[in-house]
């Protein structure tokens, strides 16, 4: 089938992308789904900074690709194999596609899948295949699910069943956003009732940490970022504490506001210089967690003393370390309890054509969400 979508052809665009239009708006082919995948109309798609890391060169990829991975829509059409979904379910995108059979699907690791890293990174599905075509040419996955597209083919391994009560757009944010911020969190640093919480780096899974935090039970949580507006909108979604991170001396007024650092700290920026703050900030015997993607060559240093004198712990967190078909139900519970506002996050919608306008917002750092409405 023909299908409308957004391609990229070439990394590193300057800015205003709505000058220099790295984005084309493509007609592709799109192949039927094969054994294990599925055939989904996407009715919603988030621009996120992982798309834009691509689009500037940050997060290198192959080319061309067909951007976006977090997004929401229906079921079309089922490929051989897939028992469990059926035409018309609602399914969030997951841009981790997790075989269930290598050792870190086996440990419950599913975040770390082996053969959904080398797919992802190769920009193909889990199965190996490319499934869109400029003529003669084939078109690479983003993460396994090209969402800025009209309908896409990805593994049954790649989307999660949602209630058909809430809205694509917002179910949208669950795919990436949420699971990567609320399960750092949650899952990664186990915050518990009563824990104080930093967050450096206040886009979508920074403020889905924020909101991830003030449901675990966090009895403070600092916010930290460059952009004004940011930090407001941290401050109005229930962060006790803002600071401006170009202030020089920062580390050292929240280390005094807060009687030492805080319990947790977390970095969602993918910025070395982040980085040093979330570890400045953080108390002795207290915990730096990072969802960053940094560029492949940035480095990070830190006092290595610290980490044994201090009893510091500094950990990663992909996907949230979620279990998707497992916590994307339970996040989306407490979304329709008002216990998990993340439709707050949402900024800005437009049209897939406006879509390096989109990203323009994005990088400005005004914009926590910006959602393409199908």
């Amino acid at each position: 089938m023909k299908v409308k979508s957004a391609v990229l052809r070439e990394m590193g665009a300057v800015t205003p992308y709505a000058e220099s239009q790295p984005i084309k708006i493509e007609t592709l082919e799109l192949d039927s789904p094969g054994p294990g995948e599925v055939l989904v109309q996407i009715k919603a798609a988030s621009l996120c900074h992982s798309d834009l890391s691509v689009i500037n060169g940050s997060r290198p990829r192959p080319m061309p690709m067909a951007l976006g991975h977090e997004a929401a829509g229906i079921v079309m059409e089922i490929g051989e194999g897939v028992l469990d979904l059926e035409v018309g379910d609602y399914v969030a995108c997951v841009f981790v596609p997790s075989c269930g059979q290598c050792g870190p699907c086996r440990e419950g690791r599913p975040a770390l899948c082996e053969p959904g890293a080398v797919s992802n990174t190769a920009g193909t599905l889990l199965g190996g295949e490319r499934r869109l075509h400029a003529g003669d040419e084939d078109v690479n996955h983003h993460v396994g699910v090209s969402a800025f597209s009209e309908y896409v083919v990805v593994s049954r391994n790649s989307v999660v069943k949602f209630s058909k009560d809430i809205p694509f757009e917002k179910a949208a944010l669950f795919g990436c956003a949420v699971i990567t911020g609320v399960g750092a969190v949650v899952n990664t640093a186990g915050v518990k009732l009563g824990s104080t919480v930093a967050i450096v780096g206040l886009g979508g899974i920074g403020l889905s940490a924020l909101l991830g935090a003030l449901a675990a039970g966090a009895s403070r949580v600092v916010a930290v970022d460059i952009n004004e507006h940011k930090l407001k909108q941290a401050k109005e979604l229930g962060a006790t504490d803002v600071f401006d991170s170009r202030d020089q001396d920062v580390v050292a007024k929240i280390r005094e506001a807060t009687g030492g650092g805080l319990d947790f700290a977390f970095e969602t920026a993918g910025a070395a210089p982040a980085m040093e703050v979330a570890y400045g900030i953080t108390k002795r015997g207290g915990t730096t967690v990072t969802t960053g993607l940094p560029h492949p060559e940035a480095q990070f240093s830190f006092p290595y003393v610290t980490l044994t004198a201090e009893e510091r712990t500094l950990k990663g967190s992909y996907l949230g370390s979620c279990v998707p078909s497992r916590d994307i139900p339970r996040y989306m519970n407490l979304f329709q309890e008002d216990r998990l506002p993340v439709d707050k996050l949402i900024s800005d919608f437009i049209t897939l054509d406006e879509i390096n306008e989109g990203f323009d917002k994005l990088a400005s750092g005004d914009s926590s969400r910006v959602i393409i409405k199908f």
